[in-house]
């Protein structure tokens, strides 16, 4: 089942789902990690102990029942205590993910907490980070470590030397925190990589949470073209490749295509991109939104960009963690690496955090048939194209360079492609 429904999916169904998704994006091994929820009647389902967390199946997953019996075919987790110990001091937690992602478990190891001013929605979605000392797995000492954590009131804990314990009012609300909280680590660190990060203060990161964008007004009635169903689905099945290839995670993340002249299709904002289905995008017509839908809060700057540029029909903004580098140590990301990374991207200009918001006008004309993608410092890269797998091709493209620059970095000096190279392309597959 692709789209998770926590009111009508059984905690099985929920459990192999994002176990699955977990373990897919390589964000915890065969053995480790678990997951479970409480439901209403205070029973706990529960991933089992010692079984292939690629291939679990529903049946497999084991309910402890409030009684403490147990129902299934194997043991619960070796540390079920400790989810156990948190529901007991948490009654507003319903869901736990514990995993051994490697960005949090490098943190873990050298004994630091991630900074969660990195990008805009990390401090809003994680909070302020736990940390409980190290203990033996599986034991009651772990248990009343991490509990006492979330007793403080932290939906987020790094286990010293182990990894990380996330809480939610359902699964998916502990997932989205799981992955935002990887992916912050992450960016941090491949930004240590090539220099120095740098962080948002508290007031830019209140401005950008209290940014309302301008609601458009609902239109009264609405017509799927044959093109226009088509369209919602390549972008419902851009937005899900692209979070199955690393370049975009629940929290963030607007693609949208134009539709007749200047109507376009957009994401909508407060959904889960993973979770993202074809009714949820957004059409836009003249100006008015589809009824009861709520679109992208970076609705005006792609209103912008298509007015101001005929050529572009499709746009995908999004943080992939090793453009981010780039965004968060404000270095130039040079694409010169390879001649098909200048060709497709060119120069890629960098501007300040927030300009997507205060000047959508001045955005929207930074975006040329020469320069198709723009780095929003600590927030994102947007990229444009004209058909939709031209753009996501593209923002493939600047992801691997940017890959390719971390890991070449500390093997040497980076030399790129010099500019008499550069006019011997332009020559072959530009003019």
């Amino acid at each position: 089942m692709d789209k998770l429904d926590t009111v009508l999916q059984h905690p099985r169904d929920q459990i192999t789902e994002i176990i699955r998704r977990i373990y897919n994006a390589k964000l915890t091994t065969t053995s480790g990690g678990n997951i479970s929820i409480r439901d209403n009647e205070g029973n706990i389902w529960v991933t089992p102990s010692a079984i292939d967390k690629g291939s679990l199946q529903r049946k497999d997953i084991v309910c402890v029942k409030a009684d403490g019996s147990i129902h299934g075919h194997y043991k619960p987790s070796s540390e079920f205590p400790f989810h156990k110990a948190i529901y007991e001091v948490r009654p507003d937690i319903k869901a736990i993910i514990h995993a051994h992602p490697p960005a949090l478990v490098s943190f873990s190891i050298v004994r630091r907490l991630p900074n969660m001013n990195i990008i805009p929605q990390a401090k809003k979605i994680c909070g302020p980070i736990g940390y409980a000392p190290y203990a033996i797995p599986g034991g009651e000492e772990l248990g009343q470590k991490i509990a006492a954590e979330f007793n403080k009131g932290f939906d987020a804990v790094i286990m010293e030397n182990h990894g990380c314990v996330l809480g939610g009012t359902d699964l998916k609300d502990a997932f989205v925190r799981f992955e935002t909280l990887e992916f912050s680590a992450r960016t941090i660190i491949n930004a240590s990589t090539i220099g120095d990060p740098s962080y948002l203060h508290d007031k830019q990161i209140e401005a950008f949470e209290s940014q309302v964008p301008e609601e458009f007004p609902e239109m009264n009635t609405i017509k799927h073209t044959e093109k226009e169903l088509s369209l919602r689905r390549h972008i419902s099945n851009l937005v899900r490749r692209s979070c199955r290839q690393g370049l975009m995670i629940s929290s963030y993340g607007t693609v949208s295509a134009r539709w007749e002249g200047n109507n376009f299709l957009i994401t909508p904002r407060n959904i889960p991109r993973w979770e993202m289905g074809l009714e949820d995008i957004v059409q836009i017509v003249d100006g008015k939104r589809e009824r009861s839908k709520l679109p992208s809060r970076a609705i005006r700057v792609h209103q912008q960009i298509y007015k101001e540029n005929p050529h572009i029909n499709s746009i995908i903004l999004t943080q992939p963690q090793h453009i981010m580098a780039y965004g968060v140590s404000g270095n130039k990301l040079d694409v010169r690496t390879i001649p098909e990374s200048w060709i497709f991207l060119q120069d890629i200009p960098m501007v300040e955090f927030g300009k997507q918001f205060s000047d959508a006008n001045e955005m929207a004309k930074l975006f040329t048939p020469d320069t198709p993608a723009v780095i929003i410092k600590n927030d994102s890269i947007i990229v444009t194209g004209d058909k939709l797998l031209q753009t996501f091709d593209r923002l493939e493209v600047a992801e691997f360079s940017a890959r390719s620059l971390i890991m070449g970095h500390p093997l040497g000096t980076l030399v790129p492609i010099n500019d008499d190279q550069i006019d011997d392309l332009r020559k072959k597959f530009l003019s």
